[in-house]
Order: structure tokens, then C-alpha cells, then sequence
């Protein structure tokens, strides 16, 4: 049973930290990070956003076995374990988060005419490197 001090000191610390703009910076991230790749590996199954396989790199269509559309739910799940580990583990999911870009970012570069994507997501990766830098610093084990 926790005593009034130290939910008094709780709240106090909690305050604190809410009142921090590198605290506040390490939330919107994580929340960011938590949520875009659980939803964009939930719409790899179901192509409502954008008809995923035409993003997917004709040489790396040759070496995976399958169609486009089941290397896509690979994908779906990678970043749905991703998302989920930037919830739990930010200092380690930022950095997995920032891998899986760095690869999305070869795959969308060997493709003409998505320069302008791999460029989104190169500012994409930079926030996750943010992430996992700033969660070494504000993420408090429960």
C-alpha cells in the first residue's frame, strides 16, 4: 500500500516532468511511434490507406518467396511488433524503429519516382533515433 508521501511525490515528480519540454518531446514521439506502425501494419493486410505491394522494390519482390501482397504482411507484422515495442521498450524499439526505416528507406530509392517518400522517412528515421535518445533519459521503469 503506497503512502500519501509518496503519491505526494508521485504527483509532484509527474508535474515536474509534464512541465519539461524534453520530457513533453519523448511522449509525442513515443506516442507517435506507438500508434503510425501498428496502424500502417494493421492496413498492410487490408490496403485501405494505399495499395501497399506497389511499394515494394521489383528486386526485393524477386527475392522473397510469395506475391508483393505476402511480403507486405510480413512487413504488417514487423511493424506491429515494432509499434508495440516502442511502447514498452523505447530505448530499444526507437532503435528498431529507425533500423526498419533505414531499410524502407534502400527498398523506396530503388524505385523511381519515390525519392520524395524515402526523404519522409528519412526525417522519420531521424525522430525515432530522437526517441530512443531521449527515452535513455525520461523512461521510468515501472
Amino acid at each position: 500500500m503506497s503512502s500519501v508521501t509518496t503519491s505526494t511525490t508521485f504527483a509532484a515528480w509527474r508535474r515536474a516532468a509534464l512541465a519539461d519540454p524534453g520530457y513533453q518531446a519523448f511522449v509525442i514521439l513515443r506516442t507517435g511511434f506507438t500508434v503510425a506502425p501498428i496502424l500502417f501494419g494493421l492496413d498492410k493486410f487490408a490496403n485501405l490507406l494505399v495499395d501497399w505491394p506497389t511499394y515494394l522494390a521489383p528486386w526485393i519482390d524477386d527475392l522473397v518467396p510469395g506475391s508483393a501482397q505476402a511480403a507486405m504482411y510480413a512487413v504488417g507484422v514487423v511493424e506491429i511488433v515494432a509499434g508495440i515495442a516502442v511502447a514498452l521498450a523505447p530505448r530499444f524499439g526507437g532503435w528498431l524503429v529507425a533500423g526498419w526505416l533505414a531499410g524502407i528507406i534502400v527498398n523506396l530509392l530503388t524505385i523511381p519516382g519515390y525519392y520524395d517518400i524515402a526523404l519522409r522517412d528519412f526525417g522519420l528515421l531521424l525522430g525515432a533515433v530522437a526517441l530512443a535518445r531521449l527515452a535513455r533519459r525520461y523512461h521510468v521503469k515501472r
